[in-house]
Order: C-alpha cells, then structure tokens, then sequence
C-alpha cells in the first residue's frame, strides 16, 4: 500500500510538472481575441485521471497551475487566466473519465472527450460571461465593456461580452478540445497498456 501511494505521488508529481512546462510553450491562434492562447498542459492531466482515477487528474490540472503562478507570473495578480484554466481542465477530465470507465476503449475515450469539448465549452460560456471576465474587469477597475475593447483587439467586430463569448471564446474551447482528443488519440494507443494497468481500479 505505501508503495502504491508512493508511485501515485511520483506520478502525479511528474505529470504536474510536464503540464506547467507544456503551458510555458502556449501560443495565440490567429482571429481569436489576444487573451486566448492555445495549450496542450491538459494532456498529463487526463492521462493521470486515466491511470489514478478523477481525483488525480484535477490535482495534476491544480498543481500545475499553481507552479504556474509561483514561478511564471506575479504573486500581486489574481490569477484569472489559470482560475479558467483550472476549470475548463477540470469539466473535461471529469466528463472523460466517466465514459472511459465505462468501456475502456479508444472509442469510448473518443466518444467522451468530444462530448466533454461540448460540455466543457458551454459551462466556460456561462462562468466566461457571469464571473471570470466580470472579475477580470473589476480586478482592472475597469467597466465589463471597457475590458472586452481590451481584449478584442484582435477581432474589431466584437463589442460586447455577449460577442465576445459567442464569437471569441466558444469557438476557441471548441478547437482546443478538438485538438486535445486528435492528440489524445495517438497519445492514449501509446500508453494503452499502462493506462489498463491501472494504480487505482
């Protein structure tokens, strides 16, 4: 038993930090707002859940926004850009797991990282538009729509949070959760037999 936790805290370990170095590589996509930055950092995290359960799989997605914070940014600003990042990783790895436990296959694997992109974005919509970019602008001191000009500097067409949102923000969790499952694929055949070899049933 103390080896079996000692092998999951290594391997929680390990995964937290190769999710915050892959979120030092993160880059903008072009047409979407400047905020926005695409990242792969979920990646260990879900791969964790599959091998050590749910549970592991937010800690990784916790650990390694924290080290995010700590060693990349300032301690002086709330950390809304890791807060959503934590979140969005979070909904996804929990609605892939319950489909992976199900049926472990690629198919079911598949069958839930799309239907978690799908979730995933549209709770981040809501959360986006009541209370992480509110926060963001009251952080600022700055009126929602004054925030929103800030970060549209991108895309000139949008002026509103709403637009934002809609036009901006669901799109681009759409494409990163795309992305993520097309990456996942290969990555999850590599892994299969680790993955079945699971530390926690």
């Amino acid at each position: 038993m103390k080896t079996l936790s000692l092998k999951k805290l290594v391997l929680i370990s390990l995964l937290s930090t190769l999710g915050f170095l892959i979120m030092l590589i993160a880059f903008p996509i072009p047409m979407f707002p400047v905020f926005l930055t695409m990242d792969f950092s979920d990646l260990p995290a879900i791969i964790g859940a599959l091998i050590l359960g749910p549970g592991a799989g937010i800690a990784i997605e916790a650990i390694k926004n924290i080290l995010h914070v700590l060693l990349s940014g300032s301690l002086t600003v709330v950390p809304i850009g890791e807060l959503a990042n934590f979140t969005a990783g979070s909904i996804f790895i929990l609605v892939t797991w319950g489909f992976y436990r199900r049926k472990s296959s690629i198919r079911s694997l598949v069958t839930g990282m799309v239907t978690a992109t799908v979730i995933m974005t549209l709770i981040m919509s809501v959360v986006n538009y009541y209370l992480i970019f509110p926060g963001y602008a009251l952080f600022l001191g700055l009126s929602v729509n004054t925030a929103v000009g800030i970060a549209q500097s991108a895309n000139h067409s949008i002026h509103s949070l709403l637009t934002l949102i809609v036009y901006g923000i669901m799109p681009f969790n759409l494409l990163k959760g795309v992305a993520l499952t097309l990456i996942m694929i290969p990555v999850s055949t590599r892994l299969k037999q680790f993955i079945q070899r699971r530390l926690v049933a």
